[in-house]
């Protein structure tokens, strides 16, 4: 008798492609299989892009990244979605409108400055995002100069102010907000959640490492795929924090490029 098989954790990222393979779409990708889940991608947008910056950027037909949605939750519907960079109020849009009738966990990373500088959210999108992702995300996960940006504000420089932000951000809709903090200076590199009234925090020793190219669609996919798995919230992002702080330890032994390279998304793996 042929051994019983059962369905693999599924997870969809809907977000850009990087060509030099360290974070976008390429980069959610890896963190689903090396965290044991099936990864499904509907692409929004392509860069030419390598460790030193982005070369060149082109979103896709909306109508397009809207097929891919529905294509992947028609037949491998997934348990959990991560979305990042969406380009344009268009893609934003179309996106919206595909998952507008799915049910599970959505980690929103709201992606608009590569790690070069530069630009791959319009600035006119910003309300799109706001209007239509905020209310969806189970999670939404912006660094410092992000969350500042959707709120039409100066970025926070103090704990107090970063707290003050992650809820105005919850108050946008966002059922939890994560609010990174690898733009803050110090030597511990800490994250806080903001959820029902509650505040956690995840800190880590900062480390010195030039390849830090893809860590945020990493956090954010790494979540997803913890939630995926069924796994609440907390426990999702305390799994994820630990596993990304491992795989910037062993960056360096890559040796990708000569400028940002990516995190070791298989640390765990290769030997």
């Amino acid at each position: 008798m042929p051994e019983e098989t059962r369905r693999a954790f599924v997870a969809l990222t809907i977000a850009g492609s990087d060509s030099g393979g360290g974070a976008g779409i390429q980069a959610d990708l890896k963190t689903f299989s090396a965290l044991g889940v099936y990864g499904a991608s509907a692409l929004t947008a392509i860069t030419a892009q390598n460790t030193l910056g982005v070369q060149a950027v082109a979103g896709l037909d909306p109508a397009l990244v809207a097929a891919q949605i529905a294509s992947c939750l028609d037949d491998i519907p997934p348990d959990a979605v991560k979305i990042g960079m969406l380009a344009t109020p268009e893609i934003i849009e179309a996106v919206a409108g595909a998952l507008a009738g799915y049910a599970g966990p959505v980690v929103l990373d709201p992606v608009m400055v590569a790690k070069s500088g530069d630009v791959l959210l319009q600035a006119e999108a910003i309300a799109a995002l706001r209007a239509l992702l905020l209310p969806r995300a189970t999670l939404l996960t912006p660094n410092l100069p992000e969350a500042a940006r959707l709120l039409g504000q100066p970025e926070a420089a103090t704990p107090d102010e970063i707290i003050a932000q992650g809820h105005a951000l919850r108050g946008l809709g966002a059922h939890a907000v994560l609010m990174k903090g690898g733009h803050a200076p110090g030597p511990v590199c800490t994250d806080r959640l903001m959820t029902h009234g509650r505040i956690l925090s995840f800190s880590a020793p900062r480390l010195a490492t030039r390849n830090t190219h893809g860590t945020g669609c990493t956090l954010s996919s790494a979540i997803a795929a913890g939630l995926a798995r069924g796994l609440a919230l907390p426990e999702a992002i305390t799994r994820a924090h630990g596993w990304l702080h491992a795989a910037i330890a062993a960056a360096d032994r890559l040796g990708i490029g000569a400028g940002h390279g990516p995190v070791h998304h298989f640390h765990e793996v290769w030997q």
